[in-house]
């Protein structure tokens, strides 16, 4: 499967789905809502987000809206070859902002799909160009001497206080005084996971100890820890436990917590 790259509006209707490719969805015009696992944010124009492979997302337009897609199959020449290390960027989800040159390069890659099916065969070539470009933004070299670790706890009260709400990697960065791509890097650097990857751990400690410490219906429980609904806090559990939420509370789940799993 080759990049695919597509200027669409998203529906004024909440939907969601999950696909074995990863995706970038840029705003052009007007606004759309997505979350990603309990990761959630605006698109507004000049500004999008990373869908990695498998990751079930919600997606709504909010009025007139059009949005660039790329969709972006891991074993494509884009993320392959020379250019495997780009396959960082689906690490984990992530909203971000375009730069000046990056917007200059936006408005060419519109314009090249304007040019109707000519730009198909230059899919990749223009997916990768943008992706690279994308890649020494999100992930600069960060090769400094001794940088002051994070205060972890500090992250961690900061995500408690507002489990139920939407947290973004800005809102963690604030918290620190970093941009967001030095936040994302110095993080993984010391705690080995993505601050995406932390807060799905924290949302999902907290579920677990309100499933067995409540008897809140599962649909309580993920508006408390900040997934959208039921379904999306038990794909999340399911994909890290190997087991559905609903499992602790029967019988066997003191042998389960035991585990760990």
């Amino acid at each position: 499967m080759s990049s695919a790259i597509r200027l669409i509006p998203l529906d004024n209707m909440t939907k969601h789905h999950d696909h074995d490719f990863h995706q970038i969805v840029i705003g052009l015009s007007g606004h759309a809502e997505l979350e990603i696992e309990g990761l959630g944010g605006r698109i507004a124009p000049l500004s999008g987000c990373i869908v990695p492979a498998n990751h079930v997302h919600y997606y709504e337009g909010i009025g007139e809206n059009r949005q660039l897609i790329l969709d972006l199959p891991g074993d494509g020449p884009c993320l392959t070859g020379a250019n495997h290390e780009l396959a960082r960027l689906f690490d984990a989800p992530r909203f971000f902002e375009l730069d000046a040159p990056l917007r200059s390069y936006l408005d060419f890659l519109t314009q090249e799909l304007g040019q109707g099916g000519q730009y198909e065969r230059q899919g990749d070539l223009l997916a990768a160009t943008f992706l690279s470009c994308l890649y020494a933004r999100l992930h600069p070299d960060l090769a400094t001497r001794g940088p002051r670790r994070l205060n972890l706890q500090t992250l961690d009260r900061y995500i408690q206080r507002n489990l139920a709400e939407r947290i973004t990697v800005k809102h963690l960065a604030e918290q620190a005084c970093l941009s967001e791509a030095h936040f994302s890097e110095r993080f993984r650097q010391q705690t080995g996971l993505s601050p995406y990857q932390y807060l799905l751990r924290q949302r999902l400690g907290a579920v677990r100890h309100l499933l067995t410490s409540t008897r809140l219906p599962l649909s309580e429980i993920a508006a408390h820890t900040g997934f959208a609904n039921q379904s999306a806090l038990s794909h999340a559990f399911r994909r890290t436990y190997g087991h559905p939420p609903s499992l602790l509370r029967r019988a066997d789940a003191p042998s389960l917590l035991a585990l760990g799993r």
